[in-house]
């Protein structure tokens, strides 16, 4: 898979994540959030959830799991997949520090 491919793929992914959660909200379902909020108490905590809105956004996007398990053992092999999966969790971690006024 070329890198710009690869990025293409990283992009749409991250711009999908929050398509089902919008549509959730429009619905107005009345469910337990699984995340009440972007504050946290320390940058490692702001890290600890950048993680868990990569992952909620994987499991939106690819909701089956026997998929998700089969890709998983194709992508965990690929350096450039893994790079683009860093840059998703940065970008979320970003999102959270700048929810937090960066710790000051």
């Amino acid at each position: 898979m070329s890198s710009i491919t690869s990025r293409i793929l990283v992009i749409l992914a991250v711009t999908l994540i929050g398509l089902p959660l919008a549509a959730q909200a429009e619905e107005g379902q009345k469910s337990e959030s699984w995340l009440p909020s972007l504050q946290t108490e320390t940058p490692k905590e702001g890290f600890e959830l950048a993680l868990k809105l990569s992952r909620m956004g994987v499991k939106s996007t690819q909701p089956d799991k026997d998929v998700l398990f089969r890709e998983r053992a194709e992508y965990s092999q690929d350096g450039e997949a893994l790079i683009h999966a860093s840059e998703v969790v940065a970008i979320h971690f970003q999102t959270v520090a700048a929810a937090n006024n960066y710790w000051k």
